[in-house]
């Protein structure tokens, strides 16, 4: 890693290899529905996303999943001139969520299946994290909590 100063306002940010260095969560909960089929709930899994302020689309508020790499053309700098972005995702259990929140202003929050969440991302790289790295994670902790049982 290095210590280099960032652009002006990001002083702490930090690079490594030439890539700025983000981090980002894919938060989900649990949702219990009522199956008029069988009368057991049914547990679906539905996961946050945020609305983009500059452009369509929802995005992931930045658990490892794995390592992203993507380009962005508002990210370059003298550090990073090619605009290269190492991005680290991890899954984010959600047990309480507050009425009040720092950005409720500027953007809207919106609990989404994932596929609706896969349909729905802004970036090709999010959605690789989403359907590549927390879906297989999320299923392969289902798997270990069934040997549990």
């Amino acid at each position: 890693m290095s210590d280099l100063v960032a652009r002006t306002g990001r002083h702490q940010q930090r690079y490594e290899a030439g890539c700025r260095l983000i981090a980002g969560c894919i938060p989900f909960r649990y949702k219990i529905s009522d199956n008029v089929v069988s009368s057991k709930p049914e547990k679906t899994i539905e996961v946050l996303m945020i609305n983009s302020q500059s452009g369509p689309g929802l995005l992931f508020p930045k658990d490892f999943l794995g390592y992203y790499y993507f380009r962005s053309k508002s990210l370059q700098d003298d550090f990073s001139p090619e605009g290269l972005c190492k991005a680290a995702m991890f899954p984010l259990l959600v047990t309480e969520e507050l009425c009040s929140w720092p950005e409720q202003s500027t953007r809207q929050r919106s609990w989404v299946t994932i596929p609706e969440a896969a349909e729905q991302c802004r970036h090709p790289w999010m959605e690789e994290a989403l359907v590549e790295g927390f879906s297989k994670w999320h299923a392969n902790q289902m798997i270990n909590v069934d040997d549990e049982d």
